[in-house]
């Protein structure tokens, strides 16, 4: 009887461990998945012909614009460095990173382009455009299956 009872101690402790050791490798992973979501607000400055024809300009003033993180920010280092040639950008890590550009897409005037255009959002900021765009990413530690 207490080789039986030493043999259902041992197995007890060992799925024990085992299911402490899962839990414990499986937070760690979800946690440096969530950890690695970034997205990235861009903004540089347009010319007047740059401006495609079918594209909506917004105020910077923009109630909707001014929700989204990063881009009143991006938009403001446009402006104050004169980007014409290089996209200023502001980099978002979070756990919910990637809905920064879902709602660049979905709540705002997303232009679409169709070659030499540029994609985004065209905002009209201090008496210049400046076009607005944002993309995320994800860095994965581990290969997925």
């Amino acid at each position: 009887m207490m080789i039986r009872g030493k043999g259902m101690a041992l197995s007890l402790l060992a799925v024990g461990t085992a299911a402490a050791a899962g839990y414990v490798l499986r937070a760690g992973r979800t946690r440096a998945r969530d950890g690695q979501t970034r997205a990235d607000v861009g903004a540089r400055i347009v010319e007047e012909k740059e401006i495609p024809d079918n594209a909506t300009v917004v105020d910077v003033s923009s109630r909707r614009l001014q929700d989204l993180p990063a881009a009143g920010e991006a938009i403001e280092r446009a402006v104050r460095n004169d980007a014409r040639d290089e996209w200023e950008h502001v980099t978002l890590e979070c756990d919910d990173a990637w809905r920064v550009v879902d709602a660049l897409r979905a709540s705002l005037p997303y232009h679409d382009a169709d070659g030499t255009e540029y994609n985004g959002v065209y905002v009209h900021c201090d008496g210049r455009v400046v076009v607005l765009d944002a993309f995320g990413w994800v860095r994965l530690e581990e290969p997925i299956p």
